[in-house]
């Protein structure tokens, strides 16, 4: 009895095996929604759309752009962890929707590890602190100065409750004792409001604020990475005022939580390939990123230890959602 039990797990499982080998070589028969859930213009959607021109050359389907912006991310992610687990809705997922949301949020309506299966880490991005061209501030030394000499608190602006940009600027209040009062905005339009003086100062990734810097529409006095830029070589660490300070906004392909494994590894190799060709890699260096590309594990290790750590920034300085 035990012998024939075995023998039908068996057929059972080749079939399962091979049912899954002949989906993802059909796959994808159809157009793929790439959901990105930020507004046009800035990182999210410059990384979005380049990888979905690889997946869509690759594949030899349409991959269509869907940009979903909402409370710092959740409408989209939201949109995706509901979306049938067929390989046709993928998200590109960020730190601040995988990572820090976790943390700030009791009634998170979707969970990062739980309700999605990771695919690929696509590229990252260190952030710039961006002061409006209005300000007499050419460092961090001014801005702090600036900041604890006014009598009404200076203004910052960000993406939406949560994003990474939210944290990093409550983590650079919470280290120098400045206050500042949050403006979200919808996106990349935080940084608009920057460009147009209606805040005092926002971060922005480098992918997104990069061509701006260099026109003179904003005037960058830090960067969130360990080192130096070769992009903007003038600009020191943020690390050079406040020990220990990096943070880097990078983007990854997830699909729903019961993705086909087979369907799941296909597109992580495309995207892993696609992020090492020369192009790739030399647009994200040109425009102030690095493509990284990766395994399905790889992403999923990166997300669990990301979570920790801004759950501590979120900890140390008592961020709440406002």
């Amino acid at each position: 009895m035990v012998a024939v039990v075995k023998k039908i797990l068996i057929r059972v499982c080749v079939g399962l095996l091979a049912g899954s080998g002949a989906m993802a070589q059909n796959y994808p028969s159809k157009p793929i929604r790439f959901v990105v859930p930020q507004p046009p213009g800035g990182g999210a959607d410059i990384v979005g759309r380049l990888v979905a021109m690889k997946l869509q050359e690759a594949l030899g389907q349409q991959v269509i752009v869907d940009n979903r912006s909402g409370a710092g991310g959740i409408v989209g992610t939201e949109l995706v962890a509901r979306a049938p687990a067929d390989g046709y809705t993928l998200l590109l997922g960020y730190t601040g929707v995988l990572t820090i949301n976790p943390s700030l949020h009791k009634q998170l309506p979707y969970r990062p590890l739980e309700d999605f299966t990771p695919v690929s880490v696509a590229a990252a991005s260190p952030l710039i602190l961006a002061v409006s061209p209005l300000q007499k501030i050419n460092s961090m030394a001014d801005l702090v100065a600036a900041a604890k000499s006014r009598p009404a608190p200076m203004t910052y602006g960000s993406p939406g409750n949560g994003s990474l940009h939210h944290l990093s600027t409550e983590w650079l209040k919470s280290a120098t004792g400045i206050q500042m009062t949050h403006v979200p905005y919808k996106g990349f339009n935080s940084f608009n409001a920057v460009i147009a003086g209606e805040v005092g100062m926002a971060f922005v990734s480098v992918v997104g604020g990069l061509t701006h810097a260099r026109a003179g529409r904003v005037k960058a006095v830090a960067i969130t990475s360990k080192a130096r830029s070769p992009l903007l070589p003038e600009v020191p660490p943020l690390a050079d005022t406040i020990a220990g300070f990096e943070a880097a906004n990078w983007f990854g392909v997830l699909a729903p939580r019961g993705t086909s494994d087979a369907v799941v590894a296909k597109l992580a190799q495309i995207i892993g390939k696609s992020m090492q060709a020369d192009d790739v890699k030399q647009r994200f260096v040109k425009d102030g990123g690095e493509a990284i590309g990766g395994t399905p594990s790889q992403f999923a290790d990166l997300i669990r230890n990301e979570t920790k750590r801004w759950a501590e920034v979120v900890r140390v300085s008592g961020a709440r959602i406002d």
